[in-house]
C-alpha cells in the first residue's frame, strides 16, 4: 500500500477528521456505485455510504492491511446493503444443505454465455427480478468478483450453499435470458 494512504489511514485513527474527510471523497463515489448496484435506490445508498464509512472509522483499528483499504471497506458497504435488503424482505429462506448439490468451478466458465442479442440491459434487470438468495449469490460472484469462500462469509452460508446458489441462479438467470420469438421462448 501507498505510504500516502498508510499515513491518511494512521490520521484516521488518530480521529484527524481533515483526514477522515480526505480519506471519505476519495472512497465515496465508488461506494456509492457499489451501494446502488445492491439497493438501487440513491437514497438508501447513500445512507449505506455513510453508516459504513461510520462503521469503517469506528473499527479502523481493526484494519489490518491484509487487502487494501478499499477492499475493506467495499466489504462493508457490501455487508451493510445485504443487511437494508434483508431488513426490507425480511429474511432469506434458508436452504436445507441436505437438498444442495455440489457443482464442479470448471463447468462454470463455459456456460456464462447468452445470446448475442441480448443486451447488458437486459441482462441486469433480469438480475434483479431473481430471488435474493440467487440475486446476491450471482452479484457478488460475477460483478464484484468475490470466490465462494469469501461469499459465504458474507452471506453467512456454506460454499456449497454459495456454489449451489449459483448454479441456481445461473439457470434461473439463463431461462430469462432466452429470446422471445413470436411471444414465445425457444
Amino acid at each position: 500500500m501507498k505510504t500516502l494512504q498508510i499515513d491518511i489511514i494512521e490520521q484516521c485513527k488518530q480521529n484527524n477528521r481533515a483526514a477522515q474527510l480526505k480519506l471519505y471523497n476519495q472512497y465515496c463515489d465508488g461506494m456509492y456505485a457499489v451501494a446502488m448496484r445492491f439497493v438501487k435506490d440513491s437514497m438508501e445508498a447513500e445512507d449505506i455510504v455513510q453508516e459504513a464509512f461510520i462503521k469503517a472509522f469506528a473499527k479502523l483499528n481493526q484494519y489490518k492491511a491484509e487487502v487494501t483499504f478499499g477492499a475493506w471497506l467495499k466489504r462493508i458497504v457490501i455487508n451493510k446493503s445485504i443487511d437494508c435488503l434483508k431488513s426490507k424482505k425480511q429474511h432469506l429462506q434458508e436452504l436445507e444443505e441436505v437438498h444442495l448439490k455440489v457443482v464442479d468451478d470448471d463447468d462454470y466458465q463455459h456456460e456464462w454465455l447468452v445470446e448475442d442479442t441480448v443486451k447488458l440491459d437486459e441482462i441486469k434487470l433480469a438480475i434483479q427480478k431473481l430471488p435474493d438468495k440467487y440475486r446476491y449469490v450471482i452479484m457478488l460472484y460475477l460483478v464484484e468478483g468475490y470466490d465462494h469462500q469469501e461469499i459465504s462469509e458474507i452471506l453467512n452460508i456454506s460454499e456449497v450453499a454459495s456454489r449451489t446458489q449459483l448454479s441456481r441462479g445461473k439457470s434461473k438467470l439463463k431461462e430469462q435470458l432466452i429470446p422471445l420469438k413470436n411471444g414465445t421462448r425457444y
